[in-house]
């Protein structure tokens, strides 16, 4: 095989609104098919793909399905993060919003329980194992591309983009079942209505693939190529010299427990007759709606504060915040208290947590170089968010159907975001004045670890 050469001055061409757009199309993608599959799961899968007669089993084995995305993602982490390091970032981005489009259409396919029995359950498992693979290397391709496309002095703001779609994604999933649940019966949303927002994915994919297939590969991963070629194993160069990184990643993505608890726990929690709140479903599901807005609007300006004081300070507050007012959000609905509740979810979920979510794509891209920057952030984030993806599962075992028990899981939740903030401050600081392609130099792997981009 010969070695690809490239235009130097391509080399340095960069496109970050594209690379930005491209992500928020994906990560929209990835967060619109996950907030709709969660609220599917609060709201009518236990009745429709589950045996009647136990509700909380129901319930729980419905949230199981949820999480077992996340257990797919570390594994899909591997294969996403070695494509991504040895063949590049643009192939990920396809490949992944391909997988997840199709995957997401077919949920909205399947016959129920009352249908075809136990192959509905376990159909419905198998299309999440498809989604958790696909997400596996969703938005640390989106993160790589948008960061390494991005002006040294911008990457916090450029590769916020990728979490602005993830909110983008979950204001979609309640908007499209706000007016189903409003004009269908409870009859026709349990019999057909519930697969119309799993259809309407397909949409998002048709316009991210345009996007994507457009986009040129990142400068950096390029001139790695030309200059010392891509490492042969990526995963070998990652593990040997950079594995506090991904262990640091790995700690720091417990935050996402924040997300599924707020998103999916919540919400079951709130509606559910086993706990005899009496929240109603349409107050959850404008709380998601309004909290994600105002997410959208507050993450570019969180990511641009960490491009001039650094991530550290930006990412702990956040953290902290999170942990503290999750108390007082189930606390709220544990009393029934409705305004208490929606002010304090809003504060909660769009302004202290976007903290964290804006400037972490930016930390942890930080924390590798460009030969094993997608892998490493792959892997770290997709074995941490297994934690989070089993949030709702775990909330509902230490709920064991009783509202009174709502402080366990709000104490587990705040401990996850302590862990995380352990995580970032123990780690490398300053990291937002470095140039791109000066990160990692002092871990640099010995060249004979390297390949020419193209080979076997």
């Amino acid at each position: 095989m010969t070695t690809t050469q490239t235009d130097p001055a391509k080399d340095e061409r960069r496109t970050p609104g594209k690379a930005a757009l491209a992500a928020w199309f994906g990560s929209a993608l990835e967060y619109y098919d996950f907030a709709i599959y969660g609220t599917a799961a609060a709201l009518v899968f236990p009745d429709i793909f589950f045996p009647e007669g136990n509700d909380s089993a129901a319930t729980v084995a419905a949230f199981a399905t949820f999480g077992v995305a996340y257990v797919a993602r570390p594994i899909g982490s591997f294969f996403m993060g070695h494509i991504g390091d040895r063949l590049g970032r643009k192939k990920v981005m396809i490949g992944t919003i391909l997988l997840m489009g199709v995957s997401t259409f077919l949920v909205g396919c399947l016959p129920t329980y009352g249908q075809i029995g136990l192959l509905a359950p376990v159909l419905l498992v198998l299309l999440r194992v498809l989604q958790g693979l696909s997400a596996s290397g969703e938005q640390a391709g989106a993160n790589s591309m948008s960061f390494e496309h991005a002006p040294d002095d911008r990457r916090g703001f450029f590769t916020s983009f990728t979490l602005s779609g993830t909110q983008g994604g979950q204001i979609l999933a309640p908007a499209v079942f706000l007016p189903l649940a409003a004009v269908l019966s409870d009859d026709q949303l349990q019999s057909w209505g519930w697969r119309i927002p799993f259809w309407i994915s397909a949409i998002v994919v048709v316009a991210g693939l345009i996007i994507r297939r457009r986009l040129e590969e990142t400068p950096e991963f390029q001139a790695e190529a030309v200059e010392e070629g891509p490492p042969s194993t990526p995963l070998g160069v990652l593990f040997r010299h950079h594995w506090r990184g991904v262990l640091r990643v790995f700690f720091a993505a417990f935050i996402a427990t924040v997300n599924t608890m707020f998103a999916v726990f919540a919400l079951n929690f709130a509606t559910s007759d086993d706990y005899d709140i009496g929240i109603s479903d349409d107050t959850m599901l404008w709380l998601a709606i309004v909290a994600n807005l105002v997410a959208i609007s507050v993450i570019p300006l969180w990511a641009t504060l960490s491009d001039r004081i650094g991530r550290k300070p930006v990412f702990v507050t956040g953290l902290l915040g999170s942990a503290v007012l999750v108390v007082v959000f189930l606390g709220a609905i544990a009393h029934g208290q409705v305004v208490l509740m929606f002010v304090v979810g809003i504060l909660l979920a769009g302004i202290v947590y976007s903290m964290p979510n804006a400037v972490w794509p930016a930390t942890y891209a930080e924390y590798f170089p460009t030969s094993v920057r997608l892998s490493g952030m792959a892997i770290g984030t997709q074995f941490g968010f297994a934690l989070a993806g089993f949030t709702p599962t775990i909330a509902g075992a230490l709920m064991g159907g009783d509202a009174d028990n709502w402080w366990k899981v709000a104490a587990f939740t705040a401990g996850a975001c302590v862990v995380s903030a352990i995580a970032v401050l123990t780690g490398p600081g300053g990291t937002h004045k470095v140039a791109t392609r000066r990160i990692g130099e002092h871990v640099a792997p010995s060249r004979a670890a390297r390949v020419p981009v193209g080979a076997a």
